[in-house]
């Protein structure tokens, strides 16, 4: 790598530094990831919501922590792991000093500045991830949603596009496509995005909650009743769902249901004033006239029945990417490095 782009990326990542403006935190799990808080369901009476240095140490400005020059890729993900994400940041900066080759340590740059606020950073990040291995869906994927949380869903969809070309069969591009076409005004496209999602991984609660936002954005109250059913089967206490949830229920007329979720959501989050009152709302009241009683449990197994039908239908038409030998995450190459980096970032964030 030349002198100049190793002084032009360090540049840009260290010129990219900012604080974001602090999310409103809607539930504490994170299943991302594709909806950011603003988006999560509301009341009916509003919107809806939905990774051969010498041994001497530098000094990082941000934190005032002293930092070994030949940190390990393996201690800055162990930082990670803890979640002090100004901490592994730092870390992962000195790493990529050092091994400019390597685009796991610019991913994991990006994910650490992105979790402690650092948009831009985190842009820049993914971009030197990108710019070093073209083919790294995962720099695509969460540069996406680092675009997403910046209010630029045109300029995600366009990595978004890139990922999906390149890995058919990544149903965290779909869903994160999904999110990206519901901000862009294409409820369609967004509700085919999260089927394809669902085909790929028929567990994915997360595409399941979306979709059923989408159509909650939509009025199509029946038509979320039952991927949101699902949901709160395959995540149990997951507050946004089961909030969620008792919105379809409740413009459906099933007011004793709802009110079941509504409790639901405060079960899994005694702060979740939003579903508080939609519990003071419904709670004690008849459901509608004529409106057929409902269980939740065979709403859910019923969408999962449709689910396993798009899943059939698409699993000979999704090829899995080559694989790249050549790729290098850490200082030892282990193959669960970065599926458990995956696995922190979808339980850490409220959007996904």
């Amino acid at each position: 790598m030349s002198r100049t782009l190793r002084s032009t990326r360090a540049a840009r990542i260290a010129g990219g530094a900012i604080t974001a403006s602090a999310l409103l935190v809607l539930a504490a799990a994170c299943r991302d990831s594709g909806i950011k808080p603003s988006d999560v369901a509301d009341t009916p009476q509003q919107q809806p919501v939905v990774v051969e240095p010498t041994p001497t140490e530098v000094v990082q400005p941000e934190s005032g922590s002293v930092i070994p020059a030949n940190v390990s890729y393996a201690d800055a993900e162990s930082t990670f792991r803890t979640k002090d994400y100004q901490q592994a940041t730092e870390m992962f900066d000195v790493y990529t000093k050092s091994h400019e080759k390597n685009p796991w340590g610019f991913y994991m740059l990006g994910m650490s500045s992105w979790r402690s606020g650092q948009l831009d950073r985190a842009k820049a990040a993914f971009d030197d991830a990108i710019e070093l291995d073209p083919r790294h869906v995962k720099s695509l994927v969460n540069v996406s949603r680092v675009l997403l949380e910046s209010d630029k869903p045109a300029e995600a969809e366009e990595y978004l596009a890139k990922a999906i070309d390149i890995d058919p069969a990544s149903s965290d591009a779909y869903r994160v496509m999904g999110r990206t076409q519901a901000l862009l005004g294409n409820a369609e496209a967004a509700l085919e995005s999260y089927r394809i999602a669902l085909a790929i991984d028929p567990e994915d609660t997360w595409s399941m909650n979306n979709m059923g936002l989408v159509l909650i954005q939509q009025g199509r109250f029946d038509e979320a009743l039952r991927p949101l059913a699902r949901a709160t089967q395959l995540s149990d206490g997951v507050a946004v769902f089961e909030n969620n949830l008792g919105i379809a229920l409740e413009r459906t007329g099933h007011y004793g249901a709802a009110a079941e979720a509504y409790r639901a959501a405060l079960t899994a989050d005694s702060t979740y004033g939003k579903a508080a009152a939609s519990l003071a709302r419904v709670e004690g009241r008849d459901d509608e006239p004529g409106v057929e009683p409902v269980t939740v449990a065979e709403l859910g197994d019923s969408f999962a029945q449709e689910v396993t039908q798009w899943s059939e239908q698409r699993v000979s038409e999704v090829v899995p990417p080559s694989v790249d030998s050549g790729s290098i995450k850490g200082d030892s190459t282990k193959s669960d490095s970065v599926n458990a980096v995956t696995t922190v970032s979808k339980t850490d964030s409220t959007m996904y």
